[in-house]
């Protein structure tokens, strides 16, 4: 039976990719992309265009709209899901990819949920992917964690409060999705004098990169949705 292969494909840096990922994108019969916005293009299929032969492959982009509505989005992951699993039954191997990694903060975990309801026989394999967390700290080769140091990652959308409780427990506190609530946690930080051991990341890997250190810097930047920020200890 064919296979719904979940691809990581990294921050979107293409010699980010696994060996396996790649293999595996050269191989399936249908890759489907997600994008947010149809006006915008997909950064993991910008990712991995270079690997596909798109007159053999079929190269389907799909919108998973950026939104609280629950009822939308469950409608867009149940078409998504229709789709795979109707090229599923006709024998092709279909690679959804995902920038990062599938099983973190992706949008193939909802995916996922739907298969093992909706079509538990349809085979599937998950190739991890290198996080922008990773790529990041790389990029700047800041150290995530140490000895017995505490990592906490957390969606900056959970809140301020939860930020600041983070702040004060963890050595390492990475903050995703930073955009909505930029500005009070630069505050926040200011406050709690973490501000010079702040990294800023935005589009790691891309042609876009950014990766700032310097508080000014960082305060003075206006940040696109793909950013990311790591607090450590300043001593």
């Amino acid at each position: 039976m064919a296979t719904l292969f979940a691809v990581g494909v990294g921050p979107g840096d293409p010699e980010l990719l696994t060996r396996k990922a790649e293999r595996v994108l050269r191989r399936v019969d249908v890759v489907l992309a997600p994008v947010s916005n149809p006006a915008e293009a997909s950064v993991a299929l910008a990712t991995v265009r270079e690997f596909l032969d798109e007159g053999r492959q079929e190269v389907v982009v799909h919108q998973f709209p950026m939104t609280s509505d629950t009822s939308r989005l469950t409608l867009a992951w149940q078409e998504a899901a229709g789709l795979i699993a109707a090229r599923i039954a006709a024998g092709k191997d279909v690679a959804f990819i995902t920038i990062g990694d599938p099983l973190f903060y992706s949008t193939f975990i909802y995916l996922l949920r739907i298969f093992r309801e909706s079509y538990p026989r349809i085979p599937i394999e998950i190739i991890p992917g290198i996080s922008s967390i990773n790529a990041s700290a790389a990029q700047a080769g800041v150290p995530l964690a140490e000895a017995d140091g505490k990592v906490a990652v957390i969606p900056a959308t959970a809140g301020l409060e939860h930020i600041a409780k983070a702040l004060a427990v963890y050595e390492t506190v990475v903050l995703l999705k930073v955009k909505p609530l930029f500005g009070d946690i630069l505050e926040l930080l200011r406050q709690t004098g973490r501000q010079e051991a702040t990294l800023f990341a935005e589009r790691v890997g891309g042609n876009r990169q950014k990766i700032l250190t310097d508080f000014a810097e960082i305060t003075a930047h206006s940040p696109d949705y793909l950013s990311l920020m790591i607090i450590r200890c300043s001593s």
